[in-house]
């Protein structure tokens, strides 16, 4: 059989900016592809290659199938050969749902799970005592070791019976069928005990099931049994055994009991531990593990205010008529009557019961009693129907560990089961690296009591994904950890985890940097991982800047030579080492002929510091850490060592709530001095900047409220009345009325996938013709917003608002950016330079501190040159920059390095380092310095 070609040949892409690509990439490679930001990498890789892939694996299904699908367009190429199936793994896809865990995403906790159902050992959950119950089969096996011709009575207690009169009972046993109970303590047929039993006196009488004698030569097992289910059956899960003769009772139940608490717990069922079941999640939190809780700071904040001037947040917000007239205002007089406090007076100075009362309502159950600030604010959040008005109501909520479960997500039932004297809260609390050290002495006391086969498979499968999760860096990782805290490059390479697992061959797999956010010795283990994919027979194709993983490619695709409508060409394609001998850009920064900073020396002198003391939020040991001001500060370390804990849950939060009152509560620290050094604080991070197609890189920025303005006062607008509003594609008035400004119609195809079509009105303008008519030196509405940021900058250049914004978006990287591309359609690293083009754009009062979150995701060694003169200059007018990072470039060009570590997870959280870059290089506890 001939061999299949080995390359996947692309002819004629022609995807957002491509300009009719052709290229051959290998197959069963690591094809690294490069190149500047919006050169259009992921339009090469994921919209023509993987979408093509996924296109022809839908298009195979049944139309029927289809339809549950969404829609696959063919991406604008001629032809694509040799493509075999794809899976992408990108940073946008993953469940941030916060009912996903590490443990969930990776699959472990349901083996977890089925382990605690099989193998797991109940105990009380209210007194701890170990609780014990026997199945039919073994109650069997207990009676054929009695004696030959023992007699027995099966009997039952009945729960129907326990409130009847001696009278009625015997009539409802009569009716069920039994001729036989245990009365006053005598076995009798029912119709002895009726002439006997009273008509108002209750009494304990049991249900005689069955009687035998026992033939041990040859037992009648199929009778007993029956017999013991029936028993079971009848009394509700409890029976007791009669040995006729020695008179001797024997009682057992079926569900595990504690007499003592008079609780009963159910067979184990794998969905009893699942948080996502309502059979194994807290009741309060509903599996969430946390609670929104009003916070009494929130709802009343200034306490100069008197209760009449509307001290009452909520309530003075909520348009005061509606609700002060007759409703709440009205019943909170009544009782400040009753209670003789005045409404007038200034809230600080209520005593500590009325300010009580005044949130948690009074006392007692009388009619008109007043319920609470709080009560009224639940009652309403938990009736009203609007969206709008719960987001509102929950401005005044905190989210706090529940206090049911105290944050475990499971019913206290669940997690009063064991394995080892472990409940499975004690399992997911650890990280990756301690479960795996954890599991193999558990596993070795269990095989010396349990059968190999229950326990040889669960434990091979856990150890097997969680070394995967090890592989990719990510041994820091608790189980517990909520998937809506992770990182678009930890959640990438949990998938990437998963993937390995599975152990496909021949796929192609399509990355989106995977190395975001890892540290360069973690990158080392990511490479070893990616390199075991590509001997399981895959392709890998991965769209990525980082210099160790480019040097370990087979091949390198570099597209250029500029960006947007300056790129989408193939200027290289080859060896890493062609690469470097030749005069390409890349080349000559991943050869060490052009270096990303020039930067002589390091700033020495500092306009005073923040010093936080004692941080001790989630990893952190009590860390004492004084960030000098004035100066470009990189907070680095290998992943999971406490950066984010240190830089964004205490700093970014406590600043937050100091400088504009954030409800965000900041993590665990002592005290923090230093915050009259700085007027502002301004946090970029990576979350999107819109979630819907109708915002854009010129709505964020503001730049298009001011090109609307210009705009309005063009001769022909003021001729016709238009306001800047009308040139809104969101508003009523000048956006086309067909598409509501939306540029696109969904067309449903019933048993196909929805088709987008350009509106057939506007054309895909958004507007409608009367706006389209007025133009600017010759340029309409519409035009402007298709113009790249670099083109716009040169049509405004007299326009000195509209230039200055668009100049810092071009000085971030990003000319190449259509102003009217959708925040939908914008990755992580644009989203965070449009935020720091909108924050660079505002006028600084140089006593600004700016916190980023790896700025470098995403961007070229040219990109991150250009963004390092951006920070620079802020820093030359006098404001302080604190970056995270992992690029080396950024580290070894800062002013001031604090270095967290030295490992990460329980082996980090400390402060091994503060100084300047070049004596990080001798620190020996450093992991950085060892790739400085």
């Amino acid at each position: 059989m001939p061999e299949k070609k080995q390359v996947i040949e692309i002819r004629g892409a022609r995807v957002n900016n491509l300009k009719n690509v052709d290229v051959d990439i290998p197959r069963n490679a690591l094809v690294v592809i490069t190149g500047l930001s919006g050169s259009g990498k992921s339009s090469l890789a994921f919209d023509t290659l993987f979408a093509e892939a996924n296109r022809r694996y839908v298009e195979s299904l049944s139309s029927y199938a289809r339809n549950f699908l969404d829609g696959f367009d063919k991406p604008d190429v001629d032809v694509i050969r040799n493509l075999s199936p794809a899976i992408s793994i990108d940073q946008k896809s993953v469940s941030r749902s916060p009912r996903s865990t590490v443990g969930t995403m990776t699959e472990v906790y349901d083996y977890l799970r089925i382990l605690f159902a099989k193998l797991g050992v109940p105990y009380c959950p209210t007194c701890g005592k170990r609780l014990q119950r026997k199945s039919v089969r073994e109650i069997l096996e207990e009676i054929l070791l009695l004696p030959n011709d023992t007699p027995l009575v099966f009997m039952a207690y009945s729960k129907s019976l326990v409130s009847k009169t001696e009278r009625e009972a015997l009539a409802l046993i009569n009716i069920w069928g039994y001729i036989r109970v245990l009365f006053h303590g005598k076995l009798m047929p029912i119709i002895e005990a009726i002439p006997e039993s009273s008509f108002t006196e209750t009494s304990e009488i049991a249900v005689v099931i069955d009687r035998l004698v026992l033939d041990r030569e040859r037992p009648d097992k199929e009778r007993i049994l029956d017999s013991l289910q029936t028993a079971f059956r009848v009394g509700s899960g409890t029976l007791t055994l009669r040995i006729n003769g020695t008179g001797e009772e024997r009682s057992y139940n079926e569900e595990y009991r504690c007499e003592e608490c008079g609780i009963s717990l159910s067979e184990f069922t794998p969905s009893r531990f699942s948080f996502n079941s309502p059979e194994g999640a807290c009741e309060k939190c509903a599996g969430l593990g946390v609670t929104l809780e009003f916070d009494p700071e929130l709802v009343i904040p200034n306490k100069n205010l008197s209760l009449a001037e509307g001290a009452i947040r909520p309530w003075s917000k909520m348009n005061g008529d509606r609700h002060t007239g007759q409703g709440p205002m009205q019943w909170l007089r009544d009782a400040s009557r009753r209670h003789k406090f005045s409404l007038d007076a200034p809230v600080k100075k209520l005593s500590a019961k009325h300010f009580s009362l005044i949130l948690h309502g009074e006392e007692g159950k009388q009619q008109d009693a007043f319920p609470g600030v709080i009560a009224l604010l639940e009652k309403k959040y938990r009736e009203t129907k609007s969206d709008h008005l719960r987001m509102d109501i929950e401005a005044y909520m905190l989210t706090r560990p529940c206090p049911s479960c105290e944050g475990k997500r499971l019913k206290a039932s669940s997690l009063s089961v064991k394995v080892e004297g472990l409940s499975i809260n004690d399992f997911v609390l650890q990280s990756v690296e301690n479960f795996l050290v954890m599991l193999k002495p558990i596993r070795e006391k269990l095989l010396q009591k349990e059968e190999r086969e229950i326990i040889d498979p669960l434990f091979s499968e856990m150890e097997a994904r969680m070394r995967a999760v090890e592989k990719v860096g990510l041994g820091y990782m608790e189980l517990s950890r909520g998937a809506d805290t992770l990182s678009g490059g930890e959640a990438q390479r949990i998938r990437l985890s998963v993937q390995m697992k599975s152990g496909l061959s021949g796929i192609i797999y399509v990355l989106d940097e995977p190395s975001v956010g890892l540290h360069s010795r973690d990158t080392e283990r990511l490479i070893y991982a990616l390199e075991d994919l590509r001997a399981g027979n895959n392709s890998l194709v991965i769209v990525e800047h980082d210099v160790a993983i480019m040097r370990k490619a087979d091949y390198i695709i570099d597209l250029g030579p500029g960006a947007g409508i300056e790129g989408g060409e193939i200027i290289f394609s080859g060896t890493p080492e062609k690469l470097m001998h030749s005069n390409m850009l890349t080349g000559e920064y991943l050869s060490g002929r052009r270096k990303i900073s020039n930067k002589k020396k390091a700033r020495t002198r500092s306009d005073g510091a923040i010093t936080i003391y004692g941080a001790t939020e989630h990893n952190l040991k009590n860390a004492d850490v004084k960030i000098p001001l004035g100066m470009l500060v990189a907070v680095s370390g290998v992943s999971g060592s406490g950066k984010s804990s240190l830089v964004h849950d205490i700093l970014s939060r406590a600043l937050s709530k100091y400088f504009y009152h954030a409800k965000a509560e900041p993590g665990a620290y002592r005290k923090m001095e230093g915050l009259s050094n700085i007027d502002k604080v301004i946090a970029v991070t990576q979350d999107p900047i819109g979630r819907t197609p109708r915002s854009n890189a010129a709505t964020y920025t503001g730049v298009f409220s001011l090109i609307r303005d210009l705009f309005a006062t063009t001769e022909e607008a003021q001729r016709e009345k238009y306001s800047a509003s009308y040139f809104s594609f969101n508003m009523r008035g000048g956006r086309c009325e067909a598409c509501q400004g939306g540029g696109q119609k969904k067309i449903e195809m019933y048993l196909l996938p929805d088709v987008y079509v350009p509106c057939e009105i506007c054309q895909g303008t958004r507007y409608n013709s009367k706006t389209l008519s007025i133009e600017y030196r010759g340029t309409n509405i519409a035009q402007v917003l298709r113009m790249t940021v670099t083109e716009a900058r040169r049509f405004f250049s007299d326009q000195t608002m509209i230039e200055e914004k668009l100049r810092v978006l071009e000085e971030v990287g990003l000319g190449y950016l259509v102003l009217g591309q959708s925040a939908t359609n914008i990755s992580g690293g644009e989203a965070q330079r449009i935020k720091l083009a909108t924050e660079l754009a505002r006028k600084s009062t140089g006593k600004t501190l700016y916190i980023l979150d790896e700025p470098t995701i995403g961007l070229h060694f040219e990109d991150v040159r250009r963004l390092l003169e951006v920070l620079e200059a802020l820093v030359e007018k006098g404001n302080s920059v604190l970056v995270v990072e992992h690029n080396l470039d950024v580290i070894a060009s800062a002013d001031w390095v604090l270095e967290l570590g030295p490992d990460g997870g329980a082996r980090g959280g400390e402060l091994i380092f503060s100084g300047p870059p070049e004596k990080l290089k001798h620190c020996k506890r450093s992991f950085t310095a060892k790739y400085l």
